[in-house]
């Protein structure tokens, strides 16, 4: 029989209260469990003592008989120094995701799009003297593009 201690959720709609329990692992989120070994409610502060409580001694207990921690309560069990930290890496974090890079190119496409159009007209007022005047006017309207 495969134990877990983990979250069994209570409460109401939209106000979630949770149960630490020991668990079979087959058994539903919610449903059977074999021993409550504390409370969490994730509404209180932080830094209330009300918000984890854990009975430590049974939590000890059911590790010792094979019980394995999810994820969170083994986050609970380190703040509360009963087991030593893992290290933990996600080098994915701080990637940005797929839509964004896709924005990245597409405004970078647009930047040297618009640094052409503004290179170009300057090309041919120097090859042609006489409509000077309607190049610096050309290129205002692409410096104003790029900054938009």
């Amino acid at each position: 029989m495969a134990m877990k201690i983990r979250l069994a959720r209570g409460g109401s709609k939209k106000r979630p209260f949770y149960r630490i329990v020991a668990a079979d692992s087959r058994m539903p989120r919610d449903g059977r469990f074999i021993e409550k070994l504390g409370t969490y409610n994730p509404l209180l502060p932080k830094d209330s003592e009300e918000r984890v409580k854990m009975n430590l001694e049974r939590i000890q207990y059911w590790m010792d008989q094979g019980a394995q921690p999810t994820d969170r309560i083994s986050r609970f069990l380190e703040a509360a120094g009963v087991i030593e930290k893992k290290e933990r890496s996600n080098p994915q974090k701080a990637e940005p995701g797929q839509k964004a890079k896709d924005r990245a190119e597409e405004k970078a496409e647009k930047a040297k799009a618009a640094e052409e159009a503004a290179a170009e007209p300057v090309e041919e007022a120097v090859a042609e003297e006489a409509p000077a005047e309607e190049a610096p006017a050309e290129e205002a309207a692409a410096e104003e593009e790029t900054q938009g």
